[in-house]
C-alpha cells in the first residue's frame, strides 16, 4: 500500500537516499530541505526545521498533495564540532536545536493525523557517536543520544495505538558532510570499523525502509556501522 512519507533534509546524503528508497517503493515522498532543492523529481518542500511555522507548512503540503503522513523519518542535521573548552553556547544550543528539537517538533506535527488513523510510522536517525562517544563532538553526540529518549518514550506513548518510533544509527558514511574531513581522519575512522569502509547512503536508506515497514518493532536503536559501535 503506497503511503505519504515526509523526509526532513532530504536534499542530499543520507536523507536524499532515504527519500528515493522510499519513492522506488512506491511511497508518496516529501523532501524537505532547508536551502537546495534535492535533485530529481521528488515533491520537495522548502523547510527550516528550526521553525516551527515552517514546520507545520511543510506538513500541510505534504498533506494536500499526497494525503495525511503516515511515515516521518527525522533526519536533517548539522555538526558545528569542537572541544568542549573551546565549543560556543551557540555552536552547543544550535547543535541540540537542529538534531533533536527539530525531531520532536516534526513527531509533534505528524501524530495527531497518526492517532486518528491508528498507525504510523516514526524513525529519528541518530548516529553511532550518540552510542560511543566522540571527541569534539560533545554538542552533535548529545543531541544524537536525545533521539534515543525519545524514540523510547514515544513508545511508551504511542505503542498501544499502532504508532511505532525507532532509531537508525549510522556509522561513517560516505556523504558530503563527511568528504570534507581530511585523509588520515578518514583511515582512522575506517580502522575502527570492522567492516574496514564506510557506508553508503543507499545502505542506511535500506535500514530506514526497513524499519518504516515493520510493524512489532519499536522503541528500538538500530546501529548500521559496520560493527564500529558494538557493545554499546
Amino acid at each position: 500500500m503506497q503511503r505519504s512519507v515526509l523526509v526532513t533534509g532530504a536534499n542530499r546524503g543520507i536523507g536524499l537516499a532515504v527519500a528515493r528508497a522510499f519513492a522506488a517503493a512506491g511511497d508518496r515522498v516529501t523532501a524537505t530541505y532547508r536551502t537546495t532543492p534535492p535533485p530529481g523529481d521528488l515533491f520537495a518542500v522548502a523547510c527550516d526545521v528550526t521553525d516551527t511555522g515552517a514546520v507545520d507548512r511543510a506538513f500541510n503540503a505534504a498533506e494536500q498533495r499526497h494525503g495525511p503522513v503516515e511515515v516521518v523519518v527525522a533526519n536533517a542535521g548539522i555538526t558545528r564540532d569542537a572541544l568542549l573548552a573551546r565549543m560556543s553556547d551557540d555552536d552547543f544550543t544550535g547543535v541540540v536545536d537542529t538534531n533533536l528539537t527539530a525531531a520532536y517538533r516534526v513527531a509533534r506535527r505528524a501524530v495527531p493525523a497518526m492517532l486518528d488513523a491508528r498507525r504510523g510510522r516514526l524513525v529519528f536517525i541518530s548516529s553511532s557517536v550518540a552510542l560511543a562517544g566522540e571527541a569534539g563532538q560533545v554538542n552533535y553526540a548529545a543531541a544524537k543520544a536525545g533521539l534515543i529518549g525519545l524514540a523510547r518514550s514515544l513508545t511508551r506513548e504511542l505503542a498501544p495505538h499502532g504508532i511505532t518510533a525507532n532509531v537508525v544509527a549510522p556509522g561513517y558514511t560516505e556523504t558530503d558532510m563527511t568528504a570534507a574531513v581530511d585523509e588520515q581522519q578518514r583511515a582512522a575512522w575506517c580502522a575502527r570499523i570492522p567492516v574496514g569502509r564506510p557506508a553508503q547512503p543507499a545502505e542506511i536508506a535500506a535500514a530506514v525502509v526497513f524499519v518504516a515497514d515493520a510493524a512489532y518493532l519499536t522503541g528500538a536503536v538500530l546501529p548500521v556501522d559496520g560493527g564500529a559501535a558494538m557493545g554499546h
